[in-house]
């Protein structure tokens, strides 16, 4: 068993905590907001992940999961300190570090005995070597402490499932005992470890996080070309998907990327090239299509329906993929507040993201089931995958609905089961627009901070 502190109780800083607890280890979440500390404490997940709220509970009753707001319980006995603050975009582009630089200030004025601090946390190349002068300068001469980067690669939504079972392990530092001494405390995982220097590991996430937007791009690029020419990108990425040098993955069209990581992240990378004095242009390119894949999403409504004022339009799933609450970056806040500005009505279901979507979208009507969403509506419109949208009963929703047309932006139905069930069906890339012969567009304006690299 070792002594774990974590720093952060985010959706990365709790994931990990809860999942280190439940191999054995004691940990003590450190934070500082006393509103969630209230929730932690009471058994209750301030995050919705399939897993975690039985897992946190489990280690609480056994007594190696403790919650506090002090550095000096955290910090006391620890063998490792864990930096699993926010890092989110500032208004250039760039990775906030501030919460990285206060969580190193308070780990060194409360530093007793020697630790491995490791920078969890998604940050810019060269962040180890400053979180390593501000513990120094808080902690002062003779403290024993090493810094470790061991970036996160957890998928909200399967975040469990990647914490135990991951790909790979990735450390960095410039003291290969701290990392080795990391990668024994992961060795119950059993996955493959790659150690490396401090700014590599740093750059790997990056690395790996705009790579797998790039894809998404790039299918999402030839799905609008695919749609012109009268092709199915479901069938071209299959195809593509089946030669192992390419593989399958990340490569379902639809409405672009969003979340907590891709958006930040690309953009950071590319703030950093910048500065640099490199030329990102693909990372530009990437970025541009994902907000593209909105715009053109909202111009297909206008298309179907000649106007969009005073339209209803019912939308299915708000959060930016399945089996998660999370809202940040996510298409369908865009693409919402997009109708709205074009004067439609919007009603909306989601299984877990309504109360967050809540603060951001005041005028939408939240609805109870997908079935109330559908009611009166114009145009119905899948934004996010959700198993339980997989089975809808469809004759009951086209009595609903005034006009049966629904636009699917995942790809979730097959064209011609919904054609037959005498709906307008209108997919991505899937073809050219079904049963629609004029063309309407509207200048489409979408959220101001997603168009500015």
């Amino acid at each position: 068993m070792k002594n774990i502190c974590v720093i952060g109780t985010g959706y990365v800083g709790l994931v990990t905590g809860v999942c280190f607890a439940d191999l054995g280890n004691r940990v003590v979440c450190v934070d500082i907001d006393p509103n969630k500390l209230e929730l932690l404490r009471s058994g209750k997940s301030p995050i919705y992940e399939p897993g975690l709220e039985e897992l946190m509970e489990r280690s609480q009753r056994a007594g190696r999961l403790i919650f506090t707001d002090s550095y000096a319980q955290g910090l006391d006995n620890a063998d490792f300190v864990f930096i699993t603050v926010g890092t989110p975009m500032d208004d250039d582009g760039s990775a906030n570090l501030d919460a990285v630089k206060a969580a190193a200030q308070s780990i060194g004025a409360s530093l007793t005995g020697p630790v491995i601090i490791i920078d969890k946390s998604t940050v810019p190349v060269g962040t180890g070597d400053v979180v390593s002068k501000i513990v120094a300068s808080q902690a002062g001469p003779g403290a024993l402490f090493s810094v470790v980067s061991n970036p996160e690669f957890l998928r909200e939504g399967s975040a469990m499932t990647d914490f135990f079972n991951p790909d790979r392990i990735v450390l960095g530092s410039t003291d290969r005992e701290a990392a080795h001494r990391v990668a024994e405390l992961h060795a119950p995982l059993h996955a493959p470890v790659i150690i490396t220097d401090l700014r590599t590991a740093e750059m790997i996430k990056y690395a790996s996080n705009a790579f797998l937007a790039t894809r998404i791009s790039f299918i999402n690029e030839i799905a609008q070309i695919c749609e012109k020419l009268g092709a199915d990108v479901k069938e071209v990425a299959r195809g593509m998907g089946a030669d192992k040098r390419i593989g399958p993955h990340f490569l379902d069209a639809g409405i672009g990327y969003g979340g907590s990581c891709f958006p930040k992240d690309v953009m950071a990378l590319y703030h950093m090239a910048a500065t640099a004095g490199c030329h990102p242009q693909l990372l530009q390119a990437v970025m541009d299509i994902n907000i593209d894949a909105r715009r053109r999403f909202v111009e297909k409504v206008h298309t179907v329906l000649g106007t969009l004022d005073g339209k209803q339009v019912g939308i299915l799933g708000l959060s930016f993929k399945p089996n998660t609450d999370d809202i940040r970056e996510a298409p369908a806040i865009d693409i919402i507040q997009a109708l709205q500005s074009a004067g439609a009505h919007v009603k909306a279901y989601d299984p877990a993201a309504m109360e967050r979507a809540a603060d951001i979208l005041p005028t939408v009507t939240f609805c109870a089931t997908a079935y109330d969403a559908a009611k009166d509506a114009d145009v119905l419109l899948l934004i996010t995958e959700w198993n339980e949208f997989k089975q809808l009963d469809w004759a009951k929703i086209q009595q609903f609905m005034r006009q049966p047309i629904v636009l699917d932006g995942r790809n979730l139905y097959p064209p011609e089961e919904m054609q037959s069930r005498g709906f307008i069906y209108w997919g991505v890339g899937r073809g050219v627009a079904p049963l629609l012969t004029e063309q309407h567009r509207l200048p489409i304006d979408l959220t101001p901070q997603m168009t500015t690299h």
